[in-house]
């Protein structure tokens, strides 16, 4: 079976089938509906009113008569992620005018400047975007030069491999599939290959030990017999 549900405030309206909780049916229509407590029911921050189709939702549950006063109950109020909608038949929700958040300090300057360059004309803003540059220039350039040795070596090394790692993922991204199958595999090939030749460098050095104890054994040998040779 399947409800009609619809939000007023934001003009949207759909069917969901009946077991859906009204949060889960506000997402599915494009709304998100605050839930500060992660939808446990430990808050009211996803009350809605339900101004229709009460009888065909679930009953109040314990959370809801903890979170809402009888007066906000009476007044058709409901947790959305309590609420379930039960059978099938019209329901319209009022949803809750969301609270601007205060936005940080850090936020509200920049806001002000890009507003301020956004007046300025345009020789200005050209002017302006130059200065940065040359500061942002100037500060790095100064960082390089009095910095040890080996932290602008570092520093090389890791733009450079950046760099690489960048250049091979553009070249990846351009080629065909069917050619990314074929260097995925020579790749494996390339490492089979390398496997191999490390076992095979083992398999000789291992060999080459072998040999010269042996060498050294007959050696020992040899000059036992002599010693024994001389004595008699």
């Amino acid at each position: 079976m399947e409800a009609e549900i619809k939000f007023e405030r934001e003009k949207r309206n759909g069917v969901v089938a009946v077991g859906t909780y009204l949060f889960d049916a506000a997402r599915r229509l494009g709304i998100e509906i605050e839930a500060e407590c992660g939808r446990r029911g430990e808050c009211d921050s996803c009350a809605v009113r339900v101004k229709s189709g009460e009888k065909f939702l679930s009953g109040a549950t314990t959370r809801e008569t903890e979170h809402l006063t009888a007066a906000r109950r009476k007044n058709g109020e409901r947790l959305s992620c309590q609420a379930k909608i039960e059978g099938a038949g019209e329901i319209v929700i009022m949803t809750h005018k969301k609270k601007e958040e205060e936005k940080p300090e850090d936020e509200v300057k920049t806001e002000e400047y890009r507003k301020q360059f956004e007046e300025l004309p345009l020789e200005k803003k050209v002017a302006s975007l130059l200065e940065l540059e040359a500061i942002a220039l100037n500060e790095t350039l100064s960082f390089v030069v009095n910095s040890p040795s080996h932290i602008v070596s570092k520093i090389m090394d890791v733009m450079a491999e950046f760099g690489f790692k960048l250049d091979e993922k553009e070249k990846d991204a351009k080629r065909p599939k069917e050619h990314k199958a074929k260097t995925a595999a020579a790749k494996k090939d390339d490492e089979d290959k390398d496997a191999s030749k490390d076992a095979t460098s083992a398999d000789k050095t291992n060999k080459d030990n072998k040999d010269g104890d042996t060498t050294v054994k007959a050696k020992r040998q040899t000059k036992k017999s002599e010693t024994e040779n001389d004595a008699q």
